[in-house]
This record gives structure tokens, C-alpha cells and sequence, in this order.
């Protein structure tokens, strides 16, 4: 009766957690809390969880036919499209070829399109990252950590007067189906995505936050209000994505 009331009380908090505009220093005590209840993992604690039954669910996509790349690979890209809500998640192999290896939805997501500018704007980032860390203790079953702000992102709100402790934090890739401000994907391609992190390894994860996918389209007719620098960020994207080439048979995968 006690586990059944725990699991209950963490339900509560994790919807409580999806209603709250601001996150950051301010929820972070209750986060901490959360995660006492639940009991620390390691990543290995996960890895071993998790690890065999993502493989096999990676499988068909690791095929010679498909990839041409063994599992697991060297190196991973994960790229966000907000418009079009889906994340591809991109490999590559000894070679450095890079292949597309499988797309998910993304099941909750806050905000417009544009730049995060602000602790509390509700916007996901948009920008070039990379993951800086793996949290397996995560409120929202597992989490990957995006580098937001990132050196770019502090540099262009100093020139406009914004303080870098204002700009938010906490962005994150993760599970279950409601997020403020980061990629909330569901709890088996959040297994996938964190599992495959860990296996390649932190530094070799990049991660790619557009507005849209600007290899198949353009930026729709009516954008939200957006800074003058916006447009070389896109162009930046835009150039980034050019090297993940896609095909008829991946935009179907």
C-alpha cells in the first residue's frame, strides 16, 4: 500500500511538473526530492536495464540494407524539427558516412517557433548543441541534456543586454508526454535515444534544434516575432543540415 501510494504521489508531481511555466532553480528542490523517492541509478544501472531490449528493437533499422552500419555506431546526431514535431536521429560508423537511422515523434512540446531568449519564454532552443550529459534519475523516466544556453547563445544576449543567468537552463530530450520548454518524447524512444547516447558516448553526440526541416522546406509565410540575428542562426542550420542527406526511402522510414 505504501509502494502504491509513492507511485501515486510521483504521478501527481510529474503532472504538477508539466504545469509549472518556469523550471530551472525554482523546481529543482522538488525534482531532488522526487528522485530520493525513486532511488539513485547509475547510467550502467540502465545500460543494463534497458540496453538488450533496445537493441533489439534498433535491429531492423541496423540492418545492412538499411544503414549499413553496425550497432552500435561511432557517432550520433539527434536533430529536432519543431514544426514539423519529429526528432531523426542520424549515425554514423568507422567510415563517418552519415546514415538516417529512424524518426520519432515528439508527443509534447512548448512554445513557437523561434529562439529561446528567456528563462520562462516557454520556447525550445533552436541552434547547434551538443549533449552534455545523461541523467538516468530523470522525473521524466530518462533524460539527455541539451548544452543550452551555449556559447553562441550567451554571446549574442550580451550584445543585446541579456543576462546569461537569465536565459533559462534545464533543456531537455526526454520521456513521457508533456514538456515545458524541451522534447518530451515517450518513455521507449526516450530508452532508445538515451541508451544509444550512452553507448557512443557523451562527446560523441551532436544535437540539432531547428525551427523547421530547411532541407525539404522553407520557413512558414507568418513566423512569430523574432531577433534580427535569427536569420544567420537559420543559416548556420540550414548549412549544419546539409550534411545529413535525405532520401525518398528515409523520409518514409
Amino acid at each position: 500500500m505504501r509502494i502504491k501510494k509513492l507511485h501515486i504521489l510521483l504521478i501527481s508531481l510529474a503532472i504538477c511538473a508539466c504545469a509549472i511555466p518556469v523550471r530551472g532553480r525554482l523546481f529543482r528542490p522538488i525534482i531532488g526530492g522526487i528522485q530520493m523517492v525513486k532511488g539513485k541509478k547509475t547510467i550502467a544501472d540502465r545500460i543494463s536495464q534497458y540496453g538488450e531490449v533496445v537493441q533489439q528493437r534498433l535491429a531492423p533499422s541496423f540492418s545492412q540494407v538499411q544503414v549499413g552500419i553496425t550497432y552500435p555506431p561511432k557517432k550520433m546526431t539527434i536533430i529536432g524539427f519543431k514544426e514539423e514535431r519529429m526528432v531523426q536521429v542520424w549515425v554514423a560508423g568507422d567510415g563517418g558516412t552519415w546514415k538516417h537511422l529512424k524518426d520519432y515523434p515528439i508527443l509534447g512540446m512548448s512554445g513557437n517557433l523561434g529562439p529561446k531568449l528567456k528563462e520562462g519564454d516557454l520556447q525550445v532552443p533552436e541552434g547547434l548543441y551538443r549533449l552534455e550529459s545523461l541523467n538516468p534519475n530523470s522525473l521524466y523516466h530518462l533524460a539527455l541534456r541539451v548544452n543550452y544556453p551555449s556559447p553562441e547563445d550567451c554571446r549574442r544576449a550580451s550584445d543585446e543586454g541579456r543576462t546569461e543567468t537569465g536565459l533559462g537552463s534545464d533543456i531537455m530530450i526526454h520521456g513521457k508526454n508533456c514538456s515545458v520548454g524541451c522534447l518530451a518524447m515517450g518513455d521507449e524512444a526516450a530508452e532508445d535515444l538515451f541508451i544509444l547516447a550512452a553507448i557512443v558516448g557523451v562527446k560523441n553526440v551532436t544535437i540539432i534544434l531547428s525551427p523547421v526541416d530547411f532541407r525539404v522546406r522553407g520557413l512558414p509565410k507568418i513566423m512569430p516575432p523574432v531577433p534580427v540575428w535569427t536569420k544567420d542562426l537559420y543559416a548556420s542550420i540550414r548549412q549544419e543540415l546539409g550534411k545529413y542527406k535525405v532520401s525518398v526511402v528515409q523520409k518514409g522510414r
